[in-house]
């Protein structure tokens, strides 16, 4: 009996299947390039950027007006209105007034109590049940903190802005 002829076909699509592979490869190498994602969890780097970009006014213009809506507070600490909505349902400090339509409109004392809230949960890491007890047992504290933390900011950017103009 003769043996039987190898099928050369086989062996070529083992070539083709090395070559897919090594296209594969190639193109792998390309997108192993990490690109910052926009979703998750935002750094710590970040976060403290973004606090020191709060556009919070100065108390002489916050209480020129009686109410402000809930679009303009959420621009002012760059967060959604919904999760002031949010902080309005756990926080008992934190009662804006509504109209006749149900549109939250917030009082200057209101956006005083969401100034600390943004600072226990933003800046500080509490919990919502950990700022919700240490504003329970230490409110003035709390109030301290946060206008303390806010002249130093300000201070921080005037001092940017000097630096910037000493060096142009």
């Amino acid at each position: 009996m003769k043996p039987l002829p190898k099928p050369q076909n086989l062996e070529k699509k083992d070539d083709t299947k090395e070559h897919v592979k090594q296209k594969k490869d190639a193109s792998f190498k390309f997108t192993e390039q990490k690109v910052p994602s926009k979703r998750g969890r935002k750094s710590f780097k970040d976060i403290n950027l973004d606090v020191a970009l709060l556009e919070i006014p100065d108390d002489e213009v916050l209480y020129q007006k009686q109410y402000y809506s809930i679009t303009e507070v959420a621009e002012w600490f760059h967060v959604n209105a919904s999760l002031l909505r949010f902080w309005e349902r756990e926080f008992d400090i934190l009662r804006p007034r509504k109209n006749r339509k149900g549109d939250r409109l917030f009082r200057p004392e209101d956006i005083k109590n969401l100034r600390i809230i943004y600072y226990l949960l933003r800046q500080q890491k509490y919990s919502i049940e950990g700022a919700k007890q240490f504003l329970k047992d230490n409110k003035k504290k709390a109030e301290m903190q946060t206008q303390l933390v806010e002249a130093l900011t300000k201070f921080r950017s005037f001092l940017l802005e000097l630096r910037a103009n000493l060096g142009a």
